[in-house]
């Protein structure tokens, strides 16, 4: 990529923040090598290390390169641009890169670049020849889809990527987002009905599922239907795009999972990460949750440490009028119940246990999206 190239990247609208692991930082140094960086550049991150990568992410990834992997790094470098710029920021890019190294290597050698703005969601992914090029020749190739993902971020035409091999070619995948995603997406709300979804009525008493839904599967929809038949009221999913111990939701994502749901569900997309800001949206709220969701509520790690404010979020949960209905799961190779876990006395008089009898699903998303790889 010539410095005239990097020069148009820097003369067109437009900022925001990247984020390289392993491969890409040259095309950060190409970036501030050449006159007015600040124009493009924001921030710039090299989250090598997986404890690094989680970090940054706000949670582990399955797996450190892969295209979901990439994306998830470009939302986060986005949120991150939107805070250091809220009116002028306009993109983030993420790379994941799996390249030559200097030991035996196991797997494909791949690169996916993903690029996340207000209005999409876009990958390229690139798989290339073992031992076919050197370290530095890989470098190149990640480091031109990197830049042609600034360039698609501002508008300015980029030049092919040069030294593709037969057979070799870079996959490109966009999601566009629905409006009132990139509404929920640009924090000018704080839930949005998914389509086919109707508000409720209001103030009433509700049954809301949270969850990630990564994906959904039979487990959850069990849940549904026992919940549904205990309480008599009907479900209605909450699927947030930001989470306390997960990478945020990106339109890929939500275009997926948001897919799974039965035919007419009701689906809320929110930005409430934590149980008292759902509350707020849902008063009078029984939350349909699975064991572990319960006892993550009780951990005042979540809370900065602090009980104090571990104790007050469950009274503003009280106040609000929510409950919780408690699925058992399958923890540390056993299933547990409500029955089995130690919960400050004001958590556990908003719960109710739903009987290991009634139900046991050992299937989890995390062993399904697995089995799919």
């Amino acid at each position: 990529m010539s410095e005239a190239f990097v020069a148009a990247l820097h003369g067109a609208p437009g900022t925001g923040v990247l984020v390289v692991a392993g491969g890409g930082a040259g095309a950060v140094a190409r970036l501030l090598a050449v006159p007015g960086a600040s124009r493009t550049v924001l921030e710039a991150t090299v989250p090598y290390a997986a404890a690094a990568m989680t970090a940054f992410l706000g949670g582990a990834p399955d797996r450190a390169c892969d295209p979901t992997t990439a994306r998830a790094l470009a939302m986060a470098a986005f949120r991150r641009a939107r805070l250091h710029d809220p009116d002028g920021a306009r993109f983030g890019v993420g790379c994941t890169a799996s390249l030559a190294t200097d030991r035996p290597k196991q797997g494909e050698h791949r690169v996916h670049v993903a690029l996340q703005t207000a209005d999409a969601t876009h990958l390229w992914s690139l798989t290339l020849e073992r031992d076919a090029r050197s370290r530095a020749e890989e470098e190149a190739l990640c480091d031109a889809l990197v830049l042609g993902a600034v360039a698609e971020a501002k508008g300015v035409p980029s030049p092919p990527i040069e030294g593709l091999r037969a057979g070799e070619q870079v996959d490109e995948v966009r999601h566009r987002a629905e409006p009132h995603w990139r509404e929920l997406l640009l924090e000018r709300t704080r839930v949005t009905a998914h389509s086919g979804a109707a508000a409720p009525e209001p103030g009433g008493p509700r049954l809301v599922f949270p969850g990630a839904f990564n994906p959904v599967h039979e487990g959850h929809l069990e849940m549904a239907r026992i919940a549904e038949a205990h309480t008599g009221l009907p479900v209605e999913f909450e699927l947030c795009a930001v989470n306390v111990d997960k990478p945020p939701l990106n339109y890929a994502d939500i275009a997926q999972r948001t897919a799974g749901f039965p035919e007419g569900a009701t689906v809320w997309l929110t930005a409430a990460a934590r149980f008292q800001e759902k509350a707020e949206l849902f008063p009078h709220a029984t939350f349909v949750v699975g064991l572990d969701t319960i006892v993550r509520i009780a951990e005042p790690r979540y809370y900065g440490g602090d009980e104090t404010a571990r104790d007050r979020a469950v009274t503003e949960l009280a106040e609000q009028g929510c409950r919780f209905l408690v699925f058992g799961r399958r923890l540390e190779e056993r299933f547990l119940t409500l029955e089995d876990v130690r919960l400050p006395d004001a958590l556990r008089a908003l719960c109710e246990g739903v009987p290991e009898a009634v139900f046991r699903a050992d299937i989890s998303s995390t062993s399904l999206r697995l089995l799919q790889r």
